[in-house]
């Protein structure tokens, strides 16, 4: 027999699930350079070659490269250039 569908839901009081789905909405790629991490500083999840390392508080921690903001906009001129042609 097969199992019903869990589906998520939120208690009143709080923020318990009843039941949650299963899994990552960050799918696992099959590639290691495919892989995303979040930025550190940020937090948005961008693929690894996007990503350089940088020393906070005594500890490498992947970020942004060049930085946070110099990548967003690199990705948003990008984004007008294939939204335009």
């Amino acid at each position: 027999m097969a199992k019903s569908e869990a589906k998520t839901a939120m208690l009143d009081g709080g923020l318990r699930y009843k039941s949650k789905v299963s899994g990552s909405p960050f799918a696992a790629a099959t590639a290691f350079g495919g892989a995303t991490m979040s930025c550190f500083m940020c937090g948005k999840h961008r693929v690894r070659s996007m990503m350089g390392t940088r020393k906070v508080l005594g500890k490498s921690q992947a970020v942004c490269a060049p930085s946070c903001k110099e990548l967003d906009e690199q990705l948003a001129a990008q984004q007008a250039g294939t939204t335009s042609a």
